[in-house]
């Protein structure tokens, strides 16, 4: 045992030590924290390898200080996703790790010695905040009665065994949720744990005030607005078992469980489920990985499955269930297409709209405008000279906020006053041209004097707790006309909402993203389904193209129809789900220091495969970001195996280049966007 050597992981660093000068280091196992000397300072650290042989002299490495647990923190099962997790990612297991830990257990606060077990916030075990808490009244269950696809959905999971991938197809207001109630009460009965995830942080308090009605068992909730002590709190309980049931967002897929029991994404084509920074890993296919080696079922349910698993239910790799018809007596609302062409337009609303929006109003029913673009305006312009405001660090328009008199740039953040006059031509003429949900919003309260409207955006939404108040106001029926972003298109039950219309459609029609369609036709069928839950409802579609194909399609055949025509022209151009894809993206202060990064690459690689088209390089659809300009390479193959093996040769490449510390890069594997 003198020549152990530990390899300890912490950020993105992997660093060889010596056992401590302890007889402790024959309990030494994979998976344990411990405190080690890193340059001037003292780290936590995760144990990930036990060798005997380092590249290193072993008189030139230091000894681990501590050793923080006794046992590791991860199951074998939990510990082969992180294991996987780096492998598939192509980044370092501590990045994945960093993802899997609270704050607090990987962190030392200063003077760890006076109280260590304090320090490295074990002691957060004792104190359980109210959303873990056993609730004493739940509601009843016999008086709610299952229409034939929902009984055949909830028997074919109750009587699975081991692993098996469940696709619930079922449009919007179909009983999905009521599903994973009655499989989450069986697998609670059987004494396993259920997690579930949801796209958005928006939908959690939802999701937990139904769960919470339901079931009187703990729930610990994670999402990325609780305090460090909050999320520590709802780990510990997940891993000593003490809550039954877990609610979170993406990264709640690498919480650990003692006797894991079902996992479930809740609308699962949601873009949310994949990490746009840092590592860049879907929760959705890690849901799926995690499933298969807890030898346990997963569900993936949407009413507009991703292409991705509608294609994999086609090819009966997942187990399909298809709920076609609402619950209860609802009925799914009328969709109409309303042309714009040669209509007088005013703040966005046309005046049939108008007409629809008055009509469902003296009938009391609640209204739901989708428009996606927050603030004001998205440009000021001069009408003089033609001047229009834009970001000094960003190939982007400044979006004109009135609430905060400034403009702002939604990409980078920076804000400046709304200016007085022309900066170029010094005339007072600045017109703020198109339209954003705080436009909407002044425009409805002018032309519905006494009607009260609810905006729902991220400006609105800021403060903890607003975004669950306005939800709650509306369901009580403060408010009657409801303006917002894709917040409020995801997963919220309005039983009042009578009327739904999306203000601007063809922004989603003419993009260069191979995915654009996709993601309209699944913003169309989202928003459609927020009306007509309780009482008959109507879908109006505002276009400056009424007979574009997606559209016609979708109105005539719904989204099963649009998928399968999708799928046939992704097979034909060899996109995913038929091929598979990866992007190298480079970011520099120098404008040619990214794409002849990138060039270098591509020469380099180009001999090492020829089953693996490398295209590119060419510069963002957004060259520069905050003050950044970006460029990136397309990696496409028809064999997965092929293209990771070509990966692996691309970072060997990128590691003999040595790039300036000023040139950023990062792999991004199956990127959605």
């Amino acid at each position: 045992m003198q020549n152990l050597i530990l390899k300890v992981a912490f950020d993105s660093l992997c660093f060889d030590y010596l056992p401590p000068e302890s007889p402790l280091h024959q309990n030494l196992q994979i998976g344990q924290r411990v405190i080690v000397p890193f340059l001037q300072r003292k780290v936590i650290g995760v144990i990930v390898g036990l060798a005997h042989e380092t590249q290193v002299a072993v008189t030139k490495l230091k000894s681990i200080l501590e050793l923080l647990d006794p046992q590791p923190l991860f199951s074998a099962q939990l510990w082969q996703l992180i294991v996987w997790t780096a492998d598939y990612y192509h980044c370092a297991i501590g990045e994945v790790i960093a993802c899997a830990l609270p704050v607090l257990l990987r962190t030392l606060k200063k003077n760890p010695q006076k109280n260590p077990q304090k320090n490295h916030g074990l002691d957060a075990a004792t104190a359980i905040p109210d959303v873990l808490s056993p609730h004493a009244a739940a509601e009843t269950v016999e008086n709610i009665v299952l229409n034939a696809q929902q009984q055949q959905a909830v028997d074919a999971i109750k009587g699975a065994q081991g692993f098996q991938a469940y696709l619930i197809d079922g449009i919007t207001g179909s009983g999905k949720t009521e599903v994973y109630l009655q499989v989450i009460a069986e697998v609670i009965k059987r004494g396993k744990q259920a997690l579930v995830l949801v796209p958005e942080i928006s939908l959690t308090p939802q999701t937990v005030a139904r769960f919470r009605r339901r079931f009187t068992v703990p729930i610990a909730i994670f999402h990325s607005r609780l305090t460090d002590k909050e999320r520590l709190t709802s780990w510990l309980m997940a891993q000593q078992g003490q809550a039954k049931i877990i609610i979170g967002t993406r990264s709640a897929i690498f919480t650990p469980l003692v006797s894991p029991g079902i996992i479930i994404l809740d609308e699962e084509h949601d873009l949310s489920f994949k990490q746009q920074s840092g590592l860049r890993y879907s929760a959705r296919d890690l849901a799926l990985v995690r499933a298969k080696l807890e030898n346990i079922s997963v569900i993936l349910g949407s009413a507009t499955p991703s292409l991705e698993s509608f294609y994999n239910a086609m090819r009966k790799r997942y187990a399909h269930l298809s709920l076609p018809k609402r619950a209860g007596n609802a009925q799914l609302p009328t969709l109409h297409l309303l042309d714009l062409r040669n209509q007088k337009i005013t703040h966005g609303l046309s005046a049939i709209l108008v007409q629809k929006i008055n009509e469902h109003l003296m009938q009391r029913g609640q209204v739901l405008l989708f428009v996606n673009r927050r603030g004001y305006a998205p440009i000021l312009v001069c009408h003089a000279c033609g001047w229009h405001a834009r970001c000094m660090h960003c190939d982007a328009n400044m979006t004109l906020h009135r609430d905060t008199s400034s403009l702002k740039c939604h990409h980078c953040n920076y804000t400046i006053p709304i200016p007085t006059a022309c900066p170029e031509c010094r005339k007072v003429e600045l017109v703020a041209l198109g339209y954003g949900t705080e436009r909407l919003e002044k425009a409805l309260e002018q032309i519905f004097p006494g009607v009260s409207v609810a905006r729902i955006d991220r400006d609105t939404t800021k403060k903890r707790g607003a975004l669950h108040k306005i939800l709650e106001d509306t369901q009580l029926g403060k408010y009657q006309i409801l303006v917002g972003t894709q917040m409020l298109a995801k997963g919220h039950h309005f039983p009042d909402v009578t009327l739904a219309a999306i203000i601007n459609t063809d922004q989603g029609l003419f993009s260069s993203d191979f995915r654009a369609s996709e993601h309209l036709a699944q913003l169309i069928m989202q928003v459609s389904g927020r009306a007509g839950r309780v009482r008959a409802g109507e879908v109006y579609i505002q276009t400056y193209n009424p007979h574009h194909a997606l559209l016609i399609k979708l109105i005539r055949e719904g989204y099963r129809g649009f998928a399968i025509a999708e799928l046939e022209e992704r097979c034909s151009a060899q996109f995913p789900p038929y091929a598979y894809l990866a992007l190298l993206r480079a970011e520099a202060r120098d404008q040619d220091a990214a794409l002849l990064f990138l060039q270098n690459v591509r020469e380099r690689s180009e001999a090492s495969s020829c089953a693996v088209n490398v295209l590119g390089p060419i510069p963002a659809i957004m060259p520069r970001k905050s003050g950044k300009f970006r460029a990136q390479l397309l990696l496409q193959s028809a064999n997965r195996k092929t293209l990771h093996i070509f990966m692996r040769k691309l970072l060997d490449i990128i590691a003999e280049l040595k790039p300036k510390r000023s040139l950023k890069w990062i792999l991004d594997v199956d990127p959605v966007e």
